[in-house]
């Protein structure tokens, strides 16, 4: 279970203009999952990009660790927002009940489906009981590439929603919402707000 080489080799070449492209305001669901978690709380943030929401994370007094999975991106973190992040891939998260929370806006939508077990699965293990859990994906009915020629497992509410429950995880909360991806394509999206079970 590796990254996507070309969806890694994108974002890679692509860093500068792709952060600076992107709005700088924090992630829309952020704020309102930081408010479920107690003051100080420990939180790891997968794919940070250029860090924007571990730097609002930290500017509200959590204890964050920030992880891309692409030298470049954590180079942008470091330069951006002076945030100590780090590499690692999501089939490096070796972690036992170490984090309060994991958040992971709009990274593992490139995970292939056939390891999506495994990676939600390290995630489970990594936080702590009754631990926070917040990732979004870009719907879709079939794993395949954008047209950036990256890596997407365009899954349905159903088989989404499934997995993390098979993987341990209630669904605190579900929304479907419209948004525009970096590749320009406006699609339906699925954030879940979600907690370890045990």
């Amino acid at each position: 279970m590796m990254g996507d080489p070309a969806t890694i080799a994108f974002y890679e070449a692509n860093a500068p203009r792709y952060t600076l492209s992107l709005s700088q305001a924090p992630s829309r669901h952020l704020d309102d999952f930081l408010d479920r978690l107690d003051p100080g709380a420990h939180i790891l943030e997968l794919g940070c990009g250029a860090g924007r929401d571990s730097a609002r994370m930290a500017e509200r007094g959590f204890s964050v660790d920030t992880t891309d999975g692409t030298p470049a991106m954590v180079a942008k973190a470091r330069e951006r927002f002076d945030l100590p992040a780090r590499l690692l891939q999501f089939h490096e998260l070796d972690a036992l009940a170490e984090f309060d929370a994991i958040w992971a806006h709009a990274c593992l939508i490139h995970v292939a489906r056939n390891d999506f077990p495994g990676v939600i699965g390290r995630i489970h293990r990594a936080l702590k009981p009754d631990g926070w859990h917040y990732a979004n994906f870009k719907l879709g009915d079939d794993e395949g590439r954008d047209p950036l020629g990256r890596l997407h497992n365009f899954p349905d509410e159903k088989w989404l929603e499934a997995s993390y429950s098979d993987a341990g995880f209630a669904i605190i909360e579900a929304e479907r919402y419209r948004g525009e991806g970096a590749d320009g394509v406006v699609r339906d999206w699925h954030a879940l707000t979600l907690r370890k079970q045990d």
